[in-house]
């Protein structure tokens, strides 16, 4: 960004992601706070390919695309038929596996626990922002009542007391 043309003013948290910088609170910024994935060596997965199942038809059916790993030491399995692609499979079951054995090794430190955390606070923050929106409706609408309120009982109370001054 050439300085003639610097304005930080509008240097805002979308120019900065889209610059590659980290800002607080941003998804990047997020990303670079979580741990590493656990590395799980090759020696300790045995892999097996299998025929999908469920919708898809034949294709799926009839290709050894599902991938199932078993994690020897531990004996935790993971299988993925998430697309028709076994490489693509291949990762994303590696990642599933990395994340099952990360979540029962650290519990609330892992990466799938801090990312469940963030999302129900910022859901926890939606709710909070949408409750203070609708309490201030609500005031709203009750001041405007409250006006609507205060001109009729003046009607009512003007004509009880009238009804009053005619019996004297």
């Amino acid at each position: 960004m050439p300085l003639h043309n610097f304005r930080p003013w509008l240097f805002t948290a979308r120019t900065a992601q889209s610059d590659g910088l980290l800002v607080p609170g941003s998804v990047r910024a997020f990303a670079a706070q979580l741990p590493p994935r656990l590395v799980i060596s090759e020696d300790d997965i045995e892999e097996r390919f299998l025929k999908g199942s469920g919708p898809g038809g034949q294709k799926i059916n009839k290709t050894s695309s599902a991938v199932q790993l078993k994690h020897l030491p531990t004996g935790m399995v993971v299988k993925s038929q998430a697309t028709r692609s076994r490489s693509q499979n291949r990762s994303i079951a590696r990642r599933l596996l990395a994340d099952k054995l990360e979540e029962a090794e650290k519990g609330s430190e892992s990466r799938t626990a801090l990312k469940v955390e963030v999302k129900r606070k910022k859901k926890a923050s939606k709710m909070k922002k949408a409750r203070r929106k609708h309490r201030a409706q609500e005031d709203d609408d009750d001041v405007i009542g409250k006006a609507s309120n205060f001109s009729e009982p003046d009607a009512n109370h003007g004509a009880s007391s009238g009804a009053g001054k005619s019996q004297d």
